[in-house]
């Protein structure tokens, strides 16, 4: 049995530029719980070469990328715990 994807929320950014795309969906992402999933419309080209890339390094997680007309639907699931660019000191 396959787990259905439930966006708690979506976000069209297709008209938003980098890096200002992803500044947008990391401020939807606060919005959510750890563990919930958004639908972010994304169009082709910079936007789809560097936000899954942004969110991947953030500790996020794509569930699912689909087609939608010219743009893409990505589907990221928030991290339980978000990665930190701190080193620790032990």
């Amino acid at each position: 049995m396959v787990d259905e994807i439930r966006p708690v929320r979506s976000a069209d950014l297709t008209g938003e530029v980098c890096p200002m795309t992803f500044v947008k969906l990391k401020l939807h992402l606060e919005l959510i719980q750890p563990g919930e999933v958004i639908e972010v419309l994304l169009k082709d080209g910079e936007a789809m070469r560097d936000v899954p890339r942004s969110v991947k390094e953030e500790g996020h997680k794509i569930v699912k990328v689909e087609p939608a007309g010219e743009n893409y639907r990505v589907f990221v699931r928030k991290a339980e715990h978000e990665a930190s660019g701190e080193v620790s000191k032990s």
